[in-house]
């Protein structure tokens, strides 16, 4: 329990000198970030994913298979644009790899620009989620989500993807004591899935009432909070700013 507590300490707060820098609790906001938009779009767009591309590879393998509560263009189209929005982080990642800091910067306020058109096309629909309002809302959503998991593989912190928790949850059991791991990071892997969980509540409770706009006008901030504060953070010569080997 203290090296859980221990861990805990270091993610939110890490400790002068480490390897990461402020990266850990940034890349926190940003998971939190990803379960109010998989809250949004799942329960408010109809079924559908925009982060958890496994998810939505097997509903489009649901859909094309008859199930008729999923709709295969909607995966489609959030497959496409998280693709895209992955080469665009790729590309944004190579420009700025000799600094984390400036890059992480940079991806998180592209993203936020494209989470404030998604929070504005949900206010000016008041609601109503029409077609049109999904598909621009699958597009703008799906473009963010993947170029921050793009460039969160490029920032390199063990065991914060942001939107991805299966190996998260996988090294949190094998790697434990109890089968005779070395159980690293486990306070780390624990806040990342608290998270995600925590903002698929949040989002949850916002969208079942009717309220998805709120969803992701809060999903705005955290990504300029983060943004913002990368910023501030970002020395010319800081310790944690090159890219791991």
């Amino acid at each position: 329990m203290r090296a859980l507590l221990t861990d805990v300490a270091r993610t939110l707060v890490p400790p002068r000198g480490d390897r990461h820098g402020p990266l850990p609790p940034l890349m926190l906001a940003l998971t939190v970030v990803t379960g109010v938009i998989d809250a949004v779009t799942y329960l408010g767009l109809g079924k559908v994913f925009v982060a958890n591309m496994t998810g939505n590879v097997v509903f489009l393998g649901f859909a094309l298979g008859g199930a008729v509560e999923l709709s295969a263009l909607a995966s489609v189209v959030s497959l496409v644009a998280f693709l895209a929005g992955a080469l665009a982080g790729g590309r944004v990642g190579v420009r700025l790899v000799a600094h984390r800091g400036r890059l992480l910067a940079v991806s998180t306020g592209i993203h936020a620009v494209l989470m404030a058109g998604a929070t504005l096309a949900a206010v000016i629909a008041a609601g109503i989620v029409t077609t049109p309002v999904r598909y621009v809302l699958i597009v703008l959503l799906g473009l963010g989500m993947g170029m921050q998991n793009a460039v969160a593989r490029r920032l390199g912190v063990p065991d914060l993807t942001t939107t991805v928790l299966t190996l998260t949850l996988t090294g949190l059991a094998a790697d434990s004591k109890s089968p005779g791991g070395s159980a690293p990071r486990p306070g780390r892997r624990v806040l990342s899935v608290l998270a995600m969980f925590l903002g698929a509540l949040v989002g949850a409770l916002f969208v079942l009432h009717g309220q998805l706009a709120v969803a992701l006008g809060l999903a705005l901030l955290l990504l300029l909070a983060t943004a913002v504060t990368a910023h501030r953070l970002s020395a010319p010569d800081a310790h944690w700013a090159p890219p791991t080997t």
